[in-house]
């Protein structure tokens, strides 16, 4: 179902996927908080760093249950109607430490990636910027019933690609990063306060709340 609507500001959070204090992928994540707070909508910023969690096993969940992390990401996620994930590029890939994550919080009932919307951008000094790795993220957050943003940002050279005030060198950049967030908050918007997206089916293995035979919900 929708996340249940409100009358205040849209809440989104904005994930920086980097442990590193100087990564790009922190500024980039800080710039799109500014983005959503011009327009209205309250971000809220949360470097990854926040919430410690130790490599994903059954065992120790079966003894201890989910991390105080893990826990502290689902409230944030549970309180937002929409996240944004900055995340670097490792080995062309997704980080482990965010994949982590997402593991621990999807083992969470009910299961808070679940129609939830999301936006992805990537900084990174490769020409690529990252681009690669958010694909493979999609994979993840789109089989969790995440409404994974069909637009993402990755920014190529991202060591040189920020001003001393944190917007982006080129101004091109900073105005599709702008149009990118506005185009998502408004999507965000449509589905929050109007409910006119269209229906459609998702399936995830481990959530039971569809029908018993078919294991499936339909949004």
């Amino acid at each position: 179902m929708p996340t249940e609507s409100h009358a205040g500001p849209l809440r989104v959070l904005v994930l920086g996927a980097a442990l590193r204090a100087g990564s790009t992928n922190l500024r980039l994540a800080s710039l799109v908080a500014r983005l959503i707070d011009d327009t209205g909508a309250t971000a809220d910023l949360a470097p990854l760093h926040e919430f410690d969690m130790p490599l994903y096993n059954g065992d120790v969940e079966e003894a201890h249950g989910l991390p105080p992390g893990a826990l502290a990401l689902r409230d944030r996620l549970k309180n937002s109607d929409a996240f944004v994930i900055a995340s670097p590029e490792y080995n062309a890939s997704v980080p482990g430490v965010l994949k982590n994550a997402i593991d621990w919080v999807s083992r969470v009932r009910p299961q808070p990636f679940k129609t939830k919307h999301a936006l992805l951008v990537s900084a990174s000094p490769s020409m690529a910027g990252g681009n690669r790795g958010l694909w493979v993220l999609r994979v993840p957050l789109e089989h969790l019933g995440t409404r994974v943003y069909p637009d993402m940002f990755s920014l190529a050279k991202s060591h040189e690609g920020f001003t001393e005030n944190g917007d982006l060198v080129d101004p091109g950049l900073q105005t599709r990063l702008s149009e990118t967030v506005r185009g998502f908050l408004g999507l965000v918007e449509a589905d929050i306060r109007y409910g006119c997206l269209q229906r459609r089916w998702y399936e995830f293995l481990g959530d039971r709340t569809g029908a018993p035979v078919t294991q499936r919900a339909e949004d």
